[in-house]
C-alpha cells in the first residue's frame, strides 16, 4: 500500500527525513543520506557534488597559498610586540602550547570537513544540518568587514613604497621636517619627522573621528590601485589567485633572509635580540599572557572566515590534510620567531645609534656646566661610568633622561606603529636607505596580498556556492564585490581613516570570528559527530586520529575558545575602547575614547557577525522561510547524524505544515520496507519526472535521486 507522501516545500533539507526512519519510528541501522539536486528549472541533474570544483594544479600551489594566508602582517608586527611585553622568551611557552591545543585542532577541522564536503563555508555548514546554515553567513559577513580594512592597509603600504623611490636618504620624505618656518614645522619638531610624516603627510589625520574631513585624494587614488591589483588576482578564483601566491608566498622570506644578514652585523643587533627574548618566567603567572597567546594563535591561523574551508575544498578527496596541517602549523610558528628575531636586530641598531646621539648630547650638557668631571671629549664609557653619579635634582634640573639600551628598546610599538613609523626611522640608519625601504614595504606588499587573497576567496567562496549566483561568471561577481567594497572603503581615506581602521579592527574582526570558530568545533565534533569526523579523516588520509585530537576536539579546543570569547566581552565592558587621535598642536597621539555613535555602529557590526547564526536557525526550525537560498547546484545533503542530534532533527521532520503550492510531490513504497527495497526502488513526481536512488561514489551510505531513463 503506498503510502502518501507530502508535498516537498522549500527545499531545507527537511523533506526526505522519513526514508531514515520505519513506519514504526525506529531508526534505521544504517543512515542514509540522500542528494536531491535540481536547476533553476526544477529538472534534475546527474553531476555529483564537487564534481566541477576547480582545485589545485599541484601541491606546491595548495601549501604556497595556505602559507600566504596564514603567514601575514600579523607575524611582523604583533608577534614581536606581544613577545616583548609578555615575558620575552618564556611568552613562547604559552604560545606553543595553546598552538597545539587550539590552533592545530581547529585548523585541521576547517581544512578536513572542507576537503571532506568539497564545497564553501555556507555550504558544508547547510550540508552538516540546515539549521547550521547561519554560520556560514555569518562567517562571510565578518570576512567582508576584515576585507574592508585590510586592504587599506595595503593602500597605506603603497603609498610608502612608491614614495621610497629615491637616489638618497636625505631624499626620503620622512627623513627630515619641512623648512616653512610656520606651523608645519612646529609640529614636527614636536614630533619628530617619521612620525610628522605619517599623520600629516601620509594621512592627513584629523583631531578627531568626529571631523574626519574629505577623503584625502591620494589615498583614494592607492585604495582604487589595491582593489584593482586584488581584483585581477583573485577575479578567476584559484586559477587566477594560484599562479600569484608563489611570489607573496616566497618573496617575504627572500627580505627576511636579507635583512637578517643584514642586521646581525649591525652594531647593538645582539642587544635588540637578547632584551627581546631574554625570558621572564614569572610572567607566566600573569593570565592575560595565556590570553595574549591563545589570541595570537587564534588570528595567526586566519581560523573562522571561512577561508580554509575554501583551500580544503580545491583539494583531492584523497589529500593528507593532516600533514598538511602540521606542517603550515610548524612553519606559521616558526616564520613568527624568525620574523622577531630580524625586527629586533634591526631595532637593536636603531637603539644603538640613538644612544650614541643622546650620549653625545647629554656629555655637551655636563660639560658645559662642569658636572662631575665631565669636558666636551668625554668618551661613551666615562659617561656610563659617571652618570649614575650625578645628582637627581641636577638632572632634572637641566632636563638629563639617561641614556641606555633597555629604556629604548622597552618603548615597544605594534601593528602601524612599528612598520610606518619606528621601522621608517631605523632604514634610515641603513645604506643604502631608499633599497631597503623598497624591500621593505615590498614584503609588507607581499604578505598583505597573500592575506587578503585568502581572505577574499573564503567571501567569493561562499558566493559561488549559492545556485543564485552560479548564472554570473566568477569576474562579474568579484568585480561586483570589488566595487562594493572600495566605495565603502571611502571611510578610511578621510582624516579620520586609521581612527575607523582600529575600530574595524577593534570590533568588526574579534567577538563575531570567535563565536564562528566556537559554533565550528561545536557543529562539527557534537552534531556531525567525532566518530564520524574521524573516520572521514581516516578515509582521505589512511590515519586515524587518536586520542591527542580526541581530546582537543571536544574539550580543550573548545573551552580554549570559550575563555577568549568571555575575556574579550570582559574587557570591552571592563576598558571602554579609546583610539589614538593626533593633537597638532602637541605633536603627539592622545587616547580618545569613542563617541556613543561610533560605539552604536560597532555594536552593529558585532550583532551583524553573530545575528544570521540565530536567525537562519529559527527561520528553518520553523519553516519561516518562503523563499530558501539554494546551495551548491540547488542541493542540500541530508546526512547521518549521531545521538546527540537525533531530537533536533525528529523535531524538525515532524512538520505537519503543508505548502500552498508544493514545488514536487513523490511517491514511494511503504516505508517499512528494508533499506535494499527502498534502495532499488523507483519513484514518481508530481510533475511526472521517474526518479531512482543511486550511489554516489563509493560511499554506500550516500545516494542521490536520479532521473529514470
Amino acid at each position: 500500500m503506498a503510502a502518501k507522501a507530502e508535498p516537498i516545500g522549500p527545499l531545507n533539507g527537511h523533506e526526505l527525513a522519513p526514508l531514515n526512519t520505519r513506519a514504526d519510528g525506529s531508526e534505521r541501522p544504517h543512515g542514509v543520506t540522500i542528494v536531491l539536486q535540481g536547476s533553476r528549472s526544477n529538472s534534475l541533474q546527474r553531476d555529483a557534488p564537487g564534481e566541477d570544483r576547480a582545485a589545485w594544479s599541484g601541491k606546491l600551489q595548495f601549501f604556497l597559498s595556505i602559507i600566504g594566508y596564514s603567514v601575514g602582517l600579523g607575524n611582523i608586527w604583533r608577534f614581536p610586540y606581544l613577545c616583548q611585553q609578555n615575558g620575552g622568551g618564556a611568552f613562547l611557552i604559552p604560545f606553543l602550547i595553546m598552538l597545539i591545543l587550539e590552533g592545530i585542532p581547529l585548523f585541521l577541522i576547517e581544512m578536513a570537513i572542507g576537503q571532506k564536503m568539497r564545497l564553501g563555508s555556507l555550504g558544508v555548514w547547510n550540508t552538516i544540518h540546515p539549521w547550521l546554515g547561519g554560520i556560514g553567513i555569518a562567517s562571510c559577513v565578518v570576512t567582508l568587514f576584515v576585507a574592508l580594512y585590510y586592504n587599506v592597509i595595503i593602500t597605506w603600504v603603497f603609498f610608502y613604497l612608491f614614495n621610497s623611490i629615491r637616489l638618497s636618504a636625505d631624499q626620503l620624505p620622512w627623513a627630515h621636517c619641512p623648512q616653512d618656518n610656520g606651523t608645519a614645522e612646529a609640529e614636527c619638531t614636536k614630533a619628530s619627522a617619521t612620525v610628522y610624516y605619517w599623520y600629516r603627510e601620509a594621512l592627513d589625520a584629523s583631531p578627531s573621528i568626529d571631523q574626519p574631513g574629505a577623503p584625502r585624494w591620494w589615498i583614494v587614488l592607492y585604495l582604487l590601485l589595491a582593489w584593482i591589483i586584488v581584483f585581477f588576482i583573485v577575479m578567476k578564483g584559484i586559477q587566477s589567485s594560484g599562479k600569484v601566491v608563489y611570489f607573496t608566498s616566497l618573496f617575504p622570506y627572500v627580505v627576511l633572509t636579507i635583512f637578517f644578514v643584514r642586521g646581525i652585523t649591525l652594531p647593538g643587533s645582539a642587544d635588540g635580540i637578547i632584551h627581546m627574548y631574554k625570558p621572564k618566567l614569572n610572567k607566566l603567572l600573569d593570565p592575560t599572557v595565556w590570553l595574549d597567546a591563545a589570541t595570537q594563535v587564534f588570528y595567526s591561523f586566519g581560523l573562522a572566515f571561512g577561508s580554509l574551508i575554501a583551500f580544503g575544498s580545491y583539494n583531492t578527496p584523497n589529500n593528507n590534510c593532516v600533514r598538511d596541517v602540521l606542517l603550515v602549523s610548524v612553519c606559521n610558528a616558526l616564520t613568527a620567531i624568525y620574523a622577531s628575531v630580524v625586527i629586533f636586530s634591526i631595532l637593536g641598531f636603531k637603539a644603538f645609534t640613538m644612544v650614541e646621539k643622546c650620549i653625545t648630547k647629554e656629555i655637551k650638557i655636563l660639560a658645559l656646566h662642569h658636572i662631575n668631571g665631565f669636558t666636551l671629549n668625554s668618551t661613551q664609557e666615562y659617561y656610563e661610568a659617571h652618570y649614575p653619579s650625578v645628582n637627581s635634582t641636577v638632572t632634572a634640573a637641566l632636563n638629563l633622561t639617561g641614556c641606555s639600551m633597555s629604556k629604548n628598546l622597552e618603548e615597544a610599538a605594534e601593528g602601524t606603529g612599528l612598520a610606518f613609523i619606528v621601522f621608517t626611522q631605523a632604514i634610515l640608519k641603513l645604506t643604502p636607505a631608499p633599497f631597503w625601504s623598497i624591500i621593505f614595504f615590498l614584503m609588507l606588499l607581499s604578505l598583505g596580498l597573500g592575506s587578503q587573497i585568502g581572505i577574499m576567496e573564503g567571501m567569493l567562496c561562499t558566493i559561488f556556492d549559492i545556485d543564485f549566483f552560479k548564472r554570473f561568471s566568477k569576474p562579474v561577481i568579484t568585480g561586483a564585490v570589488c566595487t562594493f567594497c572600495f566605495f565603502v572603503g571611502l571611510i578610511f581615506t578621510t582624516g579620520a581613516g586609521e581612527y575607523w581602521l582600529k575600530m574595524f579592527d577593534s570590533f568588526a574582526g574579534t567577538i563575531g570570528l570567535v563565536v564562528v570558530a566556537l559554533l565550528e568545533m561545536v557543529s562539527v565534533i557534537y552534531i556531525y559527530g567525532h566518530e564520524r569526523f574521524t573516520n572521514d579523516i581516516y578515509e582521505m588520509t589512511g590515519y586515524r586520529p587518536g586520542w591527542y585530537w580526541q581530546v582537543t576536539w571536544r574539550y580543550v579546543g573548545p573551552f580554549i575558545v570559550s575563555c577568549i570569547l568571555l575575556s574579550s566581552l570582559i574587557f570591552m565592558l571592563l576598558y571602554p575602547p579609546t583610539y589614538g587621535a593626533w593633537n597638532a598642536e602637541e605633536g603627539r597621539v592622545e587616547k580618545t575614547p569613542y563617541p556613543d555613535w561610533v560605539l552604536a555602529i560597532a555594536v552593529a557590526m558585532i550583532l551583524a557577525g553573530i545575528l544570521p547564526i540565530p536567525v537562519v536557525l529559527l527561520l528553518r526550525r520553523f519553516q519561516c522561510l518562503a523563499l530558501d537560498v539554494d546551495i551548491h547546484q540547488g542541493s542540500i545533503r541530508r546526512i547521518e547524524t549521531t545521538v546527540s542530534t537525533k531530537e533536533m532533527m525528529s523535531d524538525q521532520d515532524s512538520s505537519d505544515s503543508e505548502p500552498s503550492q508544493p514545488r514536487t510531490s513523490a511517491h514511494y513504497e511503504d516505508s517499512s520496507s528494508s533499506d535494499d527495497e527502498i534502495l532499488n526502488a523507483k519513484y514518481s513526481t508530481g510533475t511526472g519526472i521517474r526518479l531512482a536512488m543511486k550511489p554516489i561514489g563509493h560511499n554506500p551510505n550516500t545516494f542521490k535521486m536520479d532521473v529514470v531513463d
